[in-house]
């Protein structure tokens, strides 16, 4: 399975290219756009959430509500596009939003150096976050192809600056945590913190935790460094902007213990099979599945648009100044974490599809039968 997106945060849309989605499985539209409002909520989300509706069109790959094979194409319209057709449009020459004085912790620099570009504007336009929703698109057939496999996943807030959650929520208590700041405790805190940056001019970053269940024991591989499951779900979830670390597991505590407390004992019964009383490892032992529960922290630094902002140097002048200041959120914790299921999503399906076929949904679920069969009667 393979992903592509395409699109500027400014620009006439996003689009998002998934190939390699098995003929046979039913999906709409309507699926797609309820995990893009969930991408919009959030407390501490900014001013471009009141502009946009996102809704997803489906351009390719689905014919009468199911997929036949061929590559899905997606495209989400920006309706901020109509304040910027002068500046963004492909035969745009007005002039007026250059962004010459680049932001510490962005893109902005590095991207003007490495593509030669006298405008920062043509960096930060594609290194923005907007471009997730192409993503969480994409994310959504992943996840419905899951659905279909008896996968279930969901996510949750750890913290949001030095505000943490005591304590970190079951799978069905995750699904119950409230929309706009899903935390088990301590959102009443979180929030005061997210307020009070917003409005000192500040950002604020935090940590997310994001599960599946339902998962074959067996996915990924030990035999290759870049078939370990892993390493490949953390590539999946340090893709996002601003993620700075992936952690699966409990290990934040368990690096402190001993390996007698820290590993999970094994087990048997003739009805569960092998199964853990504990589950340290977060799903995952040797870069593959172990059947028990995924689960991944993702910490996530502070967004680096400030309305206070950092010194900086105009790329063209060299002369010393403030760094120019975008719209932006206060705190994307939570969007974060919706974005982190999408991600989660693509990367179990593709570790899924290369284990058990992908041509048609009839093969793959006889094969995922058969498989688990086997598992049973080992």
């Amino acid at each position: 399975m393979r992903l592509l997106t395409a699109g500027e945060s400014h620009g006439p849309a996003l689009t998002a290219i998934l190939e390699g989605v098995p003929a046979g499985l039913a999906i709409d539209a309507s699926f797609i756009n309820a995990q893009l409002a969930r991408r919009s909520l959030g407390f501490g989300r900014g001013a471009r959430q009141k502009i946009e509706r996102d809704q997803a069109e489906i351009l390719s790959g689905i014919r009468g509500g199911e997929t036949i094979g061929s590559p899905i194409a997606l495209r989400v319209i920006n309706r901020d596009f109509d304040n910027w057709k002068q500046f963004m449009a492909a035969g745009a020459i007005a002039r007026g939003r250059e962004l010459t004085l680049p932001r510490p912790g962005h893109a902005d620099l590095p991207g003007v150096l490495k593509y030669n570009r006298g405008d920062a504007r043509d960096v930060l336009e594609r290194a923005s976050a907007r471009e997730t929703a192409a993503r969480v698109a994409a994310g959504a057939i992943a996840r419905r192809l899951l659905e279909e496999l008896g996968v279930s996943i969901a996510s949750c807030v750890l913290s949001v600056g030095d505000a943490s959650s005591s304590k970190i929520p079951s799978f069905r208590e995750a699904l119950r945590l409230d929309p706009e700041l899903p935390m088990l405790n301590n959102a009443g805190r979180a929030r005061k913190a997210i307020e009070a940056a917003r409005k000192k001019g500040e950002t604020v970053g935090g940590s997310i935790m994001v599960m599946a269940q339902g998962i074959v024991p067996g996915l990924g591989s030990y035999a290759q460094w870049d078939r370990r499951l892993d390493a490949r779900l953390g590539a999946w979830l340090l893709s996002i902007p601003s993620a700075k670390g992936v952690l699966f597991g409990d290990i934040l505590q368990s690096h402190r213990l001993e390996g007698s407390k820290a590993h999970d004992a094994i087990f048997y019964d003739s009805q569960r099979g092998f199964y853990r009383k504990s589950n340290h490892a977060g799903g995952l032992e040797g870069g593959i599945t172990n059947g028990e529960e995924l689960r991944a922290t993702v910490l996530l630094k502070p967004l680096p648009t400030l309305r206070k902002p950092l010194p900086s140097v105009d790329i063209l002048t060299k002369k010393p100044g403030l760094a120019q200041a975008e719209r932006t959120d206060t705190c994307a914790v939570v969007p974060a974490a919706v974005i982190a299921e999408a991600l989660l999503a693509l990367g179990l399906c593709e570790a899924y599809l290369e284990k058990f076929g992908s041509d048609s949904m009839e093969e793959l679920l006889r094969n995922v039968e058969g498989y688990r069969r086997q598992v049973a009667e080992f």
